[in-house]
């Protein structure tokens, strides 16, 4: 402790530097060798040895007996400490100098009286803790509440931010001995206040959400600083455990409904799941331009949702607005993109492949493998261009209809993908998709009729239509003799069905899973149809079925690749839902040994997809670190899980390719065969140049599946972006592999993907600037990804048709205006790489490095679009899909 300063000679405050460097000698002898310290003193300007002299008297004087002396000393210390200005890499003057005496002050308190003075005293003590008291010891916050409870701004940023990470752990301190907080939260509300004054409110947040309390945050938002709060809040939920985070969204939607920012209120609630607050926006909302504008969101979020007479009165209103909730005029938008961009003219397969780049090693065959590739390929290229060179081509005279021709240069289950082919080609359009497809109803063969069933569902995804034309013509076929026609028809179903949960079509095939006579296959595909209808909803009658089936199969038929899709249609149904599968997930306890640990990764990586919740990550991690002896299936699905779990944010998407990374090198065979899968989903459309790497070292691989999935993967990264560079490896690979037919399907598959929909559709889930994640595009990625984890027994073998489902996650990537009447409308718009701005001082940049472009325009992955006239004002806050533009009243032109 220092000692008495009644010993310093610096009472008459001008005894010169001698007496101070004596005094100095005479005080810490122990700690402060004669040299270092005289050498200190030294190095004072004479203001700041004035000074040091100066607080010196005072500390004097404050333990002076005269009241009146005391209140002076310590108003003039207090005026010292305020007045004081630091850099960011030093102390204030008046804390340094005060600093040996803060012991004697502290001595001294405790021997005051009870006085006005006393809580003087608390307060310069509240400060001088600033940088003296040990760690843990809350001295600031103790002397603050014995303090004279002042304002608490006026000692300056650094102690006000001190004060609340002392209240935080105080806070945490009582709660666990149960002691009551009340005086703590009273400095909360000062702080609080303070922040959110002083454009701080990332540190108000968080202090709220330390002491458990954000309501506080509704009494302190204002216009000027709601958005930035909000901001905070949205960005901050995906790092926080639940139930906590869905409290922060929940205190940012209230924030956005009160300041009538309902777009982005709609937003929270569609990533909350919760519809009652969807309809709590519609109803609170009078513009019925932002209405429409928030039916295009629902679109694209791609959920099934009516709106009601509450929330729009007006008949012919409410019509509109749920056709764009249907997502009809889809088709019109992409076509418009397309015509813009001037890529109408339909590609052939030779276009995609180039062969002419290669140095003749290509397979020139016409074989039956083949040409169900090139059948893929044209489908996936034309996607929703409603025009080929294969499939739509007029007949000639010479020719009886070419699309015949093509269609029986596949054969039999090959005809299937090639029928439904046309429907991919046809995509969206759903009236004259509907009359192409229906010249395939009347063939006598049922491999092109299973196709057509498969088309018709195919046209109809993504797209609600009130006549339900893809039930009456699916419908009959859904009990058929044929399995392959029957696999079709459900299908079909479940892809135009996704995510509607429609009861009809539940009490249609819930039948066949309890029929003991269907085959496996088809019960297989009713299941999965079944999840995709229902996907997130958690409905029981459809979990029973699916456990049921689970539990009847014979030990030898649980072998199958495809009992593998029982699982994953089950985990569908818990699609994001976290805890709610905790009960199905004990039940699969119960399951036979071959299935149960399959069952119950599929389930657990199903339920936390999107989450990032790390301890799931773990757990996942966990079992793949396993080395196993019997052919247990259960890695596969792990591995697909890290991915899916961690696919929420950036930070944990990195983290999850850097563990995927190792586990390719001390994992089993299972786990190698499923790692390219998982890093085909966490960049998928996103084609980063670490993981394009990595699959490129992996197409080589030794064994076929790993290059296979390789493969796949890399047209999955790279889905609808031309990337030329995958687009070259692709290449390579099909001269590379130019005697293995499997692996050169897989080529070609991948060279389709790459450049999906001529380069205007992506496959990213997710959308509104990577915050909300569409289930039913989640669904179909994760079946798919599922199939390929045997791709020898599924892809390979007859159920090719199942890369289709990744048709629910097709979506344009696309920026277009339209004005209040919906019609195209081009204005100037900047694209650039989004920045992250969250919780940064001022008005920061949005986006770098831009262009200027005439809407409509393309956003690749983690674009951002900003508008570059002031002409008009758009009614979505994140620019992408279909924005509504209202002229700007108050614009006028230069």
């Amino acid at each position: 402790m220092a000692p008495d300063p009644n010993s310093s000679s610096g009472g008459d405050g001008g005894s010169g530097a001698a007496a101070s460097r004596e005094e100095a000698i005479v005080k810490v002898p122990s700690k402060d060798p004669k040299k270092k310290d005289e050498k200190k003193d030294e190095d004072l300007s004479e203001e700041d040895l004035a000074l040091k002299q100066q607080l010196e008297l005072y500390v004097e004087r404050v333990q002076d007996p005269n009241p009146g002396l005391q209140k002076v000393a310590l108003e003039s210390m207090r005026q010292e400490i305020r007045s004081a200005t630091s850099s960011m890499t030093s102390v204030p003057k008046p804390l340094k100098f005060l600093r040996p005496h803060y012991g004697t002050l502290k001595a001294y308190y405790e021997t005051m009286p009870e006085s006005d003075l006393k809580s003087y005293l608390a307060d310069i003590l509240s400060v001088l803790a600033l940088t003296m008291s040990a760690e843990g010891e809350r001295e600031s916050l103790k002397y603050r509440l014995l303090g004279s409870r002042g304002d608490i701004g006026s000692w300056g940023h650094e102690y006000v931010r001190n004060l609340a990470g002392e209240i935080s752990q105080e806070y945490t301190k009582r709660q666990g001995e149960e002691a009551p907080s009340n005086e703590l939260m009273e400095l909360v509300q000062q702080i609080v206040a303070f922040h959110m004054q002083h454009n701080a409110e990332p540190e108000a947040v968080d202090l709220l959400m330390e002491v458990e309390d954000l309501e506080i945050l509704m009494e302190h938002v204002d216009t000027a600083n709601f958005k930035r709060t909000c901001l905070y809040l949205t960005s901050a939920a995906r790092y926080l455990p639940g139930p906590e985070d869905i409290e922060v969204l929940r205190i940012a939607y209230k924030i956005y409904l009160r300041f009538k920012e309902y777009a982005k209120a709609i937003q929270i609630a569609l990533f909350l799941d919760d519809m009652a607050k969807v309809k709590e926006v519609f109803t609170s909302c009078d513009d019925l331009l932002e209405k429409k504008q928030f039916c295009y969101i629902l679109a694209r979020h791609g959920i099934t949702y009516e709106v009601d007479e509450e929330m729009v009165a007006d008949d012919d209103e409410r019509e509109v607005l749920q056709e764009i909730v249907n997502n009809s005029k889809l088709s019109e938008g992409y076509l418009t993109l397309a015509r813009d961009i001037e890529v109408m003219e339909p590609k052939s397969p030779e276009d995609i492949y180039k062969a002419h780049l290669l140095d003749g090693r290509a397979a020139a065959v016409d074989s039956a493998r083949q040409n169900l590739a090139a059948t893929f390929v044209n489908a996936f290229v034309n996607a929703g261009f409603g025009q080929d060179k294969l499939m739509t081509v007029q007949p000639d005279s010479s020719t009886s209809g070419s699309s015949a021709n093509w269609l029986f240069k596949n054969k039999e289950h090959g005809k299937a993908s090639a029928a439904a082919s046309l429907g991919m080609i046809l995509l969206w359009d759903v009236d004259s998709g509907l009359s192409q497809l229906d010249k395939y109803f009347h063939s006598n063969d049922n491999h092109v009729i299973t196709g057509a069933l498969l088309g018709v569902g195919i046209v109809n995804c993504n797209i609600k239509n009130d006549c339900d034309p893809a039930l009456a013509l699916l419908g009959d076929y859904v009990d058929r003799e044929d399995a392959s026609t029957r696999i079709g028809a459900i299908i079909g179903l479940g892809l135009a069905y996704a995510g509607s949960q429609n009861e009809q079509i539940r009490s249609k095939l819930s039948p066949i899973l309890n029929d003991a006579k269907a085959s496996l296959d088809v019960i297989a595909f009713t299941a999965v149809s079944l999840g995709l209808i229902y996907v997130g909803s958690c409905n029981e009658e459809v979990a029973q079925s699916i456990i049921y089936i689970l539990m009847d199969r014979e030990e030898s038929e649980l072998g199958e690749p495809l009992v593998r899709l029982l699982p994953l249609a089950l985990g569908l149904l818990y699609l994001g839902k976290q805890e709610n599968v905790e009960v199905t997930a004990e039940v699969a306890k119960t399951f036979n040994e071959k299935i149960r640990k399959h069952c119950e990764m599929t389930l657990m990586s199903c339920a936390y997809a999107g989450t990032g919740n790390v301890l799931k990550i773990q757990n996942l991690l966990g079992h793949c670190a396993q080395h196993l002896e019997k052919g247990e299936t259960h890695q596969g699905p792990a591995v697909l899980g890290i991915a899916l779990v961690a696919m929420a944010e950036e930070l944990g998407l990195d983290m999850a390719i850097r563990s995927l990374e190792h586990l390719l090198q001390y994992g089993e065979q299972t786990i190698r065969r499923a790692v390219p899968l998982a890093l085909g989903l966490l960049c998928i459309s996103n084609p980063k140049v670490n993981v394009m790497d990595t699959l490129s070292r992996l197409s080589h691989d030794a064994d076929s599946e790993v290059a296979m999935a390789a493969v796949i993967s890399l047209g999955l990264i790279g889905a609808g972006t031309n990337n030329a560079r995958i687009a070259g490896m692709l290449r390579n690979l099909s001269s590379y592999y130019y005697k293995d037919a499997n692996l050169l399907f897989c080529v070609r598959i991948a060279q389709g993907l790459v450049h999906l929909g001529k380069g205007l559709l992506t496959l990213n889930p997710y959308h509104s600037e990577r915050f909300l994640l569409s289930p039913t595009a989640l669904a179909g990625l994760v079946t798919m990804l599922h199939a390929c984890l045997d791709m020898k027994a599924i892809v390979l073998g007859k159920y090719h048709y199942v890369l289709y489902f990744l048709v629910l996650a097709m979506q344009p990537r696309m920026l277009l205006t339209v004005d209040e009447n919906l019609k195209p409308l081009s204005v100037p718009v900047r694209v650039g790489q989004a920045v992250d701005v969250v919780g940064q001082a001022g008005r920061p940049k949005t986006i770098t490095g831009f262009q200027t472009h005439s809407t409509p325009v393309l956003l690749a992955a983690g674009d951002r679009a900003e508008l570059a006239t002031e002409k008009y004002i758009p009614l979505s806050p994140m620019l992408e899909g279909f924005v509504i533009l209202k002229e700007n009243r108050s614009y006028r032109e230069d």
